[in-house]
Order: structure tokens, then sequence, then C-alpha cells
């Protein structure tokens, strides 16, 4: 693992990190020759499936979805 003084890495730390991705090596940030801490690649994240229109097949509608379910002059409020 390659190391770096902490004054190096504040002055490139985009350049840093862009490498440590790109090339899968990790960086340690050092300060007095003393290890302060480690950049390495982030782990790969799975994409979780989507789900949108999963349930299509299994979805009947039924009569006017956009009508409300009560006659108005049934509802407590308009009383």
């Amino acid at each position: 693992m390659e190391a770096i003084p902490i004054s190096r890495f504040k002055a490139r730390c985009l350049a840093v990190m862009e490498r440590v991705r790109r090339t899968g090596r990790g960086v340690r940030i050092t300060r007095y020759g003393r290890p302060v801490a480690d950049v390495v690649p982030a782990a790969v994240q799975e994409r979780a499936p989507r789900n949108l229109g999963s349930l299509a097949a299994d979805t009947i509608v039924r009569g006017d979805i956009v009508a409300p379910a009560v006659a108005p002059d049934e509802w407590e409020a308009v009383r």
C-alpha cells in the first residue's frame, strides 16, 4: 500500500481518490510518518431489483378508481 503525507493528500485529495477507484489499490495517509487513515476502494454494491410493475399481472381494476367510494351526500363532513 502506498503511503503519502497528509499535506499532499489534502492538496490532491480528489486525484488520489480517483486513482484508488481506478487501480483498486489503497493509499495510506500519514502524519509525521505515522498512519492516520487508509483510503481503500469502496465495496461493490449490488443493485436491488426494481419492483416497478412487478404486480401488473396480478392486478385487476374493477370500476372507476378515481371516483369516491361513497356518494358525497353520505360524507359526514358535508352535513
